[in-house]
């Protein structure tokens, strides 16, 4: 299966979470919408990762959710990256064939709402460097992996 990264925008991404971006002018963008917790003993956690950039076009067979929390990636450096996500299909699990991938600019970053399936994140141009924010309660049900048929990215215009 071959997905094309279409550019991230707020309304194409709105079905799966909230697009983040500072603001261009001087003040404060408040971007909470998405950001859940859906278990009261879940305590915030923030950490800090950084990724080599991968080639294109992407191949993977893995997918991600995070039942029960949100995770925000926050680019703090680096160049384009790559988001795919997935609605439910009818056995839980991600449904492929409705995938969609969006490519993201330096300065864009998400929040996956609570229980939306995801491909872990992928830079494209250099390292980057990014903020991950989501709730933790140490189980197993903090993030689930798992295996799909496997797929290929490609960028808008790439595609042969």
């Amino acid at each position: 299966m071959r997905l094309i990264a279409k550019p991230l925008t707020s309304e194409a991404f709105a079905a799966f979470g909230e697009v983040l971006s500072a603001p261009r002018d001087p003040g404060r963008v408040y971007t909470e919408a998405a950001l859940s917790s859906r278990r009261t003993q879940a305590a915030p956690s923030l950490s800090f990762t950084c990724k080599v950039p991968s080639l294109l076009p992407l191949r993977s067979t893995t997918m991600e959710r995070h039942q029960f929390s949100s995770q925000s990636f926050v680019p703090m450096g680096g160049g384009r990256w790559i988001a795919v996500v997935a609605p439910h299909g009818a056995n839980g699990g991600p449904d492929m064939a409705r995938a969609q991938a969006f490519v993201a600019q330096p300065d864009q970053g998400v929040t996956y709402g609570a229980d939306v399936w995801h491909h872990p994140f992928t830079v494209i141009d250099q390292p980057g460097r990014f903020a991950v924010f989501m709730w933790k309660d140490g189980t197993a049900t903090d993030e689930e992996f798992v295996e799909v048929a496997p797929f290929e990215v490609e960028l808008e215009g790439d595609a042969a």
